[in-house]
């Protein structure tokens, strides 16, 4: 057994390893602020997101290691604490400045429960502690007001635009701007204008995740998103019917052909559970999101039931993890909110510069 110095204990940590980035905490740079008083030790892990799905499993780990190869350790306080990472080897964007991720929220048609998943992963981010914003950009079909229960309009301060915030998250879409009984009859271009807007003219200040919340398909507002900032990467919802497969499978491939990462897919729909019995139904069969991952070498996030506690939260105004965050329904969506932000710190420590890319329609040409 060794002597407690702090020599003594980085080498002990040196053999705790992160299982997402396959590197010790001392080599990852986690470990801060060793003090030695007597017989007792503290220490920070500073970890690459709030979210981190393992916090848990590395602060046990890390006292588990100290206590079986140092000698005469007292109390050991760790202080877990986080630095959300951001994508350094992109050329950085004027917009959005102070925000460290951007994520793409997409799928290949519409009715996957899309704008649940994003609303649901939104709150869970921010209730883990990360500093969260999300950005409505169906213009046309805007669902965010409705899910959030907001009724007020964004007010203007210093020229820009205040985000409305609720359950920690800060918020913008068009459904804060028009009347919600009036259609929104726009050609593409102003569409996509207004998600421009909404990027360049709202103040988000500093956040650590950025979420996009796109309409159905690969039309001009994908493309405007791709063209004015470098994306930290997209998640693809899906349902497990070969027909929506074969949609998410057409938006993950848009995404590959303008470089930007896919940091997952998530099934949505999965199964149903029966309330009286607790039997699994699997309404729109099986597995179809873990075998669409192995097919494009892609990660799989979770997969999300049919439940009608979700439905009510999205009906409601209030999402389930905020709702009843304690709930199976509600650990499976911050199972996969943890899934996602581990993937996103994966990306960050781990990606080379990615080349620009100009985007026209119905091309896309690296330079």
């Amino acid at each position: 057994m060794k002597n407690l110095t702090t020599e003594n204990v980085l080498d002990a940590l040196r053999t705790v390893h992160d299982p997402d980035l396959h590197k010790d905490i001392v080599a990852l740079n986690f470990v801060k602020g060793v003090t030695i008083e007597g017989a007792n030790l503290q220490f920070t892990i500073e970890l690459t997101t709030p979210s981190c799905p393992v916090r848990d499993e590395l602060k046990a780990e890390s006292e588990k290691a100290i206590r079986s190869t140092i000698s005469g350790v007292g109390k050991i306080d760790i202080d877990m604490t986080s630095n959300v990472t951001s994508r350094q080897s992109v050329q950085p964007s004027p917009l959005l400045t102070g925000v460290k991720n951007t994520i793409a929220v997409a799928s290949g048609k519409g009715g996957v429960g899309k704008s649940t998943v994003a609303v649901n992963l939104a709150v869970a981010l921010a209730k883990d502690g990360a500093r969260v914003g999300l950005i409505d950009c169906d213009v046309y079909g805007p669902s965010i007001p409705l899910m959030f229960n907001i009724h007020e309009k964004p007010k203007l301060h210093n020229q820009k635009l205040q985000p409305l915030e609720k359950y920690g998250v800060k918020v913008m879409s068009i459904g804060f701007l028009v009347d919600p009984m009036q259609a929104v009859i726009w050609r593409g271009p102003m569409a996509s204008g207004a998600v421009r807007q909404f990027m360049s003219d709202v103040a988000w200040g500093d956040l650590d995740y950025l979420i996009f919340d796109l309409p159905p398909g690969t039309g001009d507002i994908q493309l405007t998103l791709v063209q004015q900032i470098p994306l930290t990467g997209a998640v693809i919802v899906t349902t497990p019917q070969e027909i929506s497969l074969a949609d998410a499978r057409k938006g993950l491939l848009m995404f590959n052909k303008v470089n930007v990462p896919i940091l997952g897919i998530v099934e949505n729909m999965s199964y149903f559970v029966c309330s009286h019995c607790g039997q699994r139904e699997n309404i729109f069969d099986a597995g179809g999101g873990v075998k669409a991952s192995k097919e494009l070498n892609v990660p799989f996030l979770g997969e999300i039931p049919i439940d009608t506690n979700i439905r009510i939260g999205g009906d409601i105004g209030r999402p389930i993890v905020e709702a009843d965050p304690k709930s199976p329904q509600s650990q499976i969506i911050f199972r996969i909110a943890r899934n996602l932000a581990a993937q996103i710190s994966i990306k960050n420590l781990s990606q080379s510069g990615a080349p620009s890319i100009e985007i026209s329609l119905g091309t896309a040409q690296q330079n």
